[in-house]
């Protein structure tokens, strides 16, 4: 069938059947996201494309970070292709809009992008099927300001798709606020809701959520967290005391880190990935984000069978002479 257009030509007009327009209404929306830096990334999902697209309406393809994803149409998921950092880029990329992530892990160790390429084809049709469940994790706000921290915001408040404050970066994983070179240590005074808790002189600071516990705050020496509990792990690095110990708190509370000396000479590094230098004076400020990162597990997929695979945690030792 056609139809004239105003120039005369003839434009071929495409008539779906009510079975079809059912299923296209019905069509899973995606993004699909990664890291084209890592090996294999860009090739992984040339691979793919084809297969998704005939399953899922894909809204975009982007593997250089370069879309601002809240000027696009809302996706029901965000298939992720990479490791854990690709993901906590995803993460921050999509900012106050969250949407639930698929992992598809080509990186090294893969707590967050736990599916392996040869799973995705029986992993995704699951999720279409609606064989899944999502669970939900704690995300933060750091707010590096001159002088005082800032005046707390009503969470939810007009927070979609830009921080609420200048100098504020939206995260997943963990903010380290950490000396720089010379290497020299800092002066730091930690504060919850106003309240002073500590000073101490060290290498640094981690301020981490349950899902980042199992990152640098491990390395550190700091307890892995429930992936699902509402609290942050603070650690110190290297402290010059012999009494500090990492301290479990409420996600609810606010925590103020203070420069006792040498603010000039400190970084904070948001999620490993983006760094930025203090400069005397300032303040960094870490609360909890108004939005929760939404990650879509298979059956029979847990963090714990997570732990024992990757970090063999939990297993017993194998002892000389047995098998």
């Amino acid at each position: 069938m056609f139809r004239s257009r105003q120039d005369g030509s003839q434009l071929p007009i495409v008539v779906a059947s009510d079975q079809e327009h059912r299923r296209l209404k019905s069509k899973m929306r995606i993004y699909v996201l990664g890291n084209a830096n890592r090996s294999g990334v860009s090739e992984e999902v040339a691979r793919w494309l084809p297969f998704l697209r005939e399953r899922a309406q894909v809204l975009t393809v982007d593997l250089r970070q370069e879309q601002n994803l809240s000027d696009l149409p809302e996706a029901d998921l965000a298939l992720v292709f990479g490791g854990d950092g690709a993901i906590l880029r995803a993460a921050r990329q999509m900012a106050y809009r969250q949407t639930p992530v698929l992992g598809v892990n080509l990186g090294r160790l893969g707590f967050l992008a736990d599916i392996h390429p040869q799973e995705l084809h029986q992993c995704f049709e699951q999720v279409l099927q609606g064989n899944y469940r999502l669970t939900r994790h704690l995300m933060y706000e750091c707010i590096i300001a001159a002088g005082s921290p800032p005046t707390p915001l009503p969470l939810g408040e007009g927070r979609i798709g830009a921080p609420a404050h200048d100098g504020a970066f939206l995260g997943l994983n963990e903010v380290v606020v950490h000396t720089s070179p010379p290497l020299h240590m800092l002066d730091l005074e930690l504060e919850v809701d106003g309240v002073a808790v500590s000073r101490f002189s060290g290498d640094g600071l981690i301020v981490s959520t349950p899902i980042g516990s199992t990152g640098h705050n491990l390395s550190a020496g700091g307890p892995i967290l429930g992936q699902e509990l509402s609290a942050f792990v603070l650690t110190p690095i290297c402290p010059h005391t012999l009494t500090y110990r990492p301290l479990v708190e409420s996600a609810e509370k606010t925590f103020t880190i203070r420069f006792g000396g040498g603010a000039e000479k400190a970084m904070v590094i948001i999620d490993g990935q983006e760094t930025k230098l203090l400069s005397a004076g300032q303040v960094v400020t870490i609360r909890k984000a108004p939005v929760t990162f939404s990650l879509v597990k298979v059956p029979q997929r847990s963090f714990f069978q997570i732990l024992r695979d990757k970090l063999h945690w939990g297993t017993p030792p194998t002892y000389h002479g047995e098998p």
